[in-house]
């Protein structure tokens, strides 16, 4: 095999000293790889077009995990379906179908999965009653399977009887894993069963991330104006209990008049097969006997999910209100929780595991009394609503399908005994966020959850940035669009500049310089202006001629007082913007001037650095990568050896600092780190994460080391969710980047800082992995090392 000694005994990709020569000829490609085996996933479960909630609830996670990685694994269903219900299926992915309710299908099914090679895993999809017309045949199939099979238990009861706990007890002994949704599941798992707490991951209901729309804007798209909304949603049946909201209607009519009642979605089917339209029809009974006709509305279809989660988000409490105390978890509950909605709700083991702590509020089964209370408070108490979504979502968002997607991955990597191995597939490119954020003038500073926050006014340091990935995107894209927002970013620089030739930082909505500007170095700021100043001049060959000159005008004013620059940072990013402005203009100021900053760094380099220790300061700040690319910059400028020498040096270091083998961890911005103090290990920063993919590809253009790249993807992964979270960090429903990665928990916010931040990284990283294209990705892959075999 070519190349076989680039890979060790495991068959992953050594690393290779850079001495070595190896170049980027390999990654490039002539000819297409063949089709590649990738490792099956087999999902038993019901399947759309069948309705129901597991149904739903698998094409969700199906679909979250093939947008969220690529060269990965192969996903394959095997649909359930019984003699009473059959479905013709689309998806070409159905590759199976199991008849629950035939013996020789159970057989059938087992001899396929057996003799299949590829397939490396059985995720069986299960609830007690799709199992219920073969219940002795399943759990003989259950014996059968030679394969891992992890079970999705939807539902886990408590306090078993013997006969019940055997049945239970068989489907334990032989999986190889286990999934609940909550820990009450787990613990009921661990109580009143005996299974090893090894074999069990808590992954909750996967959610859908939502834009958060204006309520009022969707009432009145519904023609809901003016109405206090009411609603809940999901198949019908008589064990929503929805009769408990229509009895306590009177009283919450009494206080708010102008309360709606939606009832959204059709009669399950299997219901409807059953019984008809017996319970739909003692609901409307029941509506007309108390007199309710004008404030309660079915809405009866089976909704398309962008349709149902508008109705969600113009909801002003959500009920729930099944009366089965053993219901482990709801979708529905989920679904509303996600889109902002104050929950109301009976206290189901999901509901009272989500809704402590104000998160929402809980009644007791079938009391209308207590819910009429419940929903009066929320709808006069305008605080405690406020506070109950606000923490509604922060509890709620990181069970996105994304991160779903994520847990679930990593399980099955684990069950499969690492026989799957994990590419993230990196999001669409969404500018919607970055576009949101900038008015006429620039662009905002921060925002709560996605909606842009006036009131924390503008910084050059946010629109520098946004410059350069505006230029960035134009430049994979030549959109012309872009170059509005190229220019209301350049203009905003210029009327930042001083007559002393630094730039002013902060300016508030309404254009005015604020006292933060005397309070801070404003050296950092000069900086990132004059770094983006020179990438916008660098592209002049592409950029309208006019906002070109206006760049270089501003960036040749900024000579003089670079040259009285000592800040650390200041000077890296000034040597950038120098190293991206000499690309097209020949100027010998610009070498100059490049030494002089080189030379301080390396001063200040040799001054603090010392074995274990090869660092420009005493201490690891932020923007750290910036330094060693800085002089690298300068090396290719001037050809002068020691500015390589010691920005591989200290890129190695850092490296070395903020690498594991398989993630980046940025150092905190709590503390920072100190030379020889123990440090805080949580609170990292995607703009960190964001400069060390900058840096490691300008490291691999010049070095061509395949361990950069390497890096590259794994610092990238970072905002896909391999962190010490699992949470993804982007936000792909609004284009948006949330703040930063906490202890416990992510910052939900999406300010400009981050959102840049991302996107500057996701350009920098497009070429060489993510997508099916990369060839850099495809040979990493153990499937692709084994065709070329």
């Amino acid at each position: 095999m070519e190349n076989a000694n680039l890979y060790n005994k495991t068959g992953s990709l050594k690393f290779i000293p850079l001495s070595s020569k190896i170049t980027t000829d390999f990654f490039s490609e002539k000819k297409k790889p063949s089709e590649q085996t990738l490792p099956e996933i087999l999902f038993l479960t019901t399947y759309p077009p069948r309705e129901c909630g597991i149904a739903t609830y698998s094409e969700d996670l199906i679909k979250a995990l093939r947008n969220q990685f690529v060269y990965s694994f192969d996903i394959q269903i095997c649909a359930l379906e019984s003699k009473k219900e059959k479905h013709t299926y689309k998806n070409k992915d159905v590759k199976y179908i199991l008849d629950t309710s035939d013996a020789q299908s159970y057989k059938d099914l087992a001899e396929k999965i057996n003799a299949d090679n590829n397939i490396k895993v059985v995720l069986l999809q299960h609830e007690f009653g799709l199992f219920s017309e073969g219940e002795t045949h399943f759990l003989e199939f259950v014996s059968n399977v030679n394969k891992p099979i992890v079970f999705v238990f939807h539902t886990v009861l408590p306090r078993p009887d013997e006969v019940f706990k055997q049945k239970v007890q068989h489907l334990l002994d032989h999986a190889s894993g286990i999934i609940v949704m909550t820990n009450g599941a787990s613990e009921i798992l661990s109580r009143d069963y005996v299974v090893e707490g090894a074999k069990i991951s808590v992954i909750p209901h996967g959610t859908h991330l939502v834009p958060h729309l204006d309520k009022d804007d969707l009432k009145e798209k519904y023609g809901l104006q003016n109405r206090k909304v009411l609603s809940t949603f999901g198949l019908l049946s008589s064990g929503k209990s929805i009769e408990t909201t229509l009895e306590a209607l009177p009283k919450i009519i009494k206080t708010s008049p102008e309360v709606l009642f939606l009832i959204i979605g059709k009669t399950h089917p299997t219901v409807a097969l059953n019984e008809g339209e017996i319970y739909r029809e003692f609901l409307q009974e029941k509506i007309i006997s108390l007199n309710l006709q004008n404030h309660v509305k079915f809405i009866n279809k089976y909704l398309p999910l962008d349709e149902l989660l508008e109705y969600l988000q113009l909801t002003d409490v959500y009920l729930f209100t099944s009366k089965d105390p053993n219901q482990a978890v709801s979708g529905t509950f989920a679904y509303a929780l996600s889109c902002g909605c104050p929950v109301v709700s009976t206290p189901i083991p999901h509901a009272v595991e989500f809704l402590a702590g104000d998160t929402g509020l809980l009644f007791d089964f079938g009391n209308s009394n207590e819910l009429a209370e419940c929903v009066n408070r929320l709808l006069f108490d305008v605080q405690l609503k406020r506070n109950i979504i606000s923490n509604g979502l922060h509890k709620i968002t990181c069970t996105a399908w994304e991160n779903s997607a994520v847990a679930h991955a990593q399980f099955l990597q684990k069950v499969s005994e690492n026989q799957i191995e994990l590419h993230y597939r990196n999001p669409e490119i969404n500018l919607d966020h970055i576009k949101k954020m900038t008015t006429d003038f620039g662009m905002l500073q921060f925002s709560i959850l996605n909606q842009p926050d006036i009131n924390s006014g503008y910084t050059i340091d946010d629109n520098a940035r946004a410059m350069i990935a505006m230029c960035q995107h134009y430049k994979m894209t030549q959109d012309p669009s872009d170059l509005k927002y190229i220019k209301i970013y350049l203009d905003f620089i210029a009327y930042c500049e001083r007559p002393d030739n630094q730039f002013l930082n902060y300016v508030d909505y309404n254009k005015n310089f604020t006292s933060q500007n005397a309070e801070v170095n404003l050296e950092d700021s000069t900086g990132r202006a004059i770094w983006a100043l020179g990438y916008l001049i660098s592209l002049s060959h592409i950029i309208p001629e006019e906002l070109t000159n206006k760049a270089e005008s501003i960036f040749e004013r900024t000579f003089e007082c670079s040259k009285n620059t000592h800040s650390t940072r200041s000077m890296a990013f000034i040597i950038k913007g120098l190293y991206y402005y000499n690309r097209t203009v020949e100027n010998e100021n610009a070498i100059e001037l490049t030494k002089i900053l080189a030379d301080r760094l390396v001063q200040m380099y040799r001054h603090e650095s010392s074995p274990g220790w090869e660092w420009f300061e005493s201490y690891l700040t932020y923007a750290n990568s910036v330094l060693p690319e800085a002089l690298l910059c300068a090396y290719t400028m001037t050809d002068d050896l020691k500015y390589k020498i010691i920005a591989k040096e200290s890129m190695d270091f850092l490296m070395a600092k903020t690498f594991t083998d398989d993630a980046i961890k940025v150092v905190s911005n709590r503390s920072w780190e100190i030379k020889g103090q123990k440090t805080e290990v949580y609170g990292e920063q995607p703009i960190d994460v964001a400069y060390t993919i900058i840096t490691l590809r300008k490291f691999h253009d010049i070095f061509k080391h395949k361990d950069y790249l390497e890096k590259m993807e794994m610092a990238f992964n970072w905002f896909l969710g391999n962190n010490h979270l699992q949470q993804i960090i982007y936000n792909p429903c609004t284009g948006g980047c949330f703040d930063g990665l906490e202890e416990t928990n992510v910052n939900l916010n999406q300010g400009a800082e981050s959102t840049v931040s991302y996107l500057m990284a996701r350009l920098m990283s497009y070429k060489y992995f993510g997508n099916e294209n990369n060839i850099y990705h495809r040979r990493k892959t153990k499937a692709f090392r084994m065709q070329e075999l």
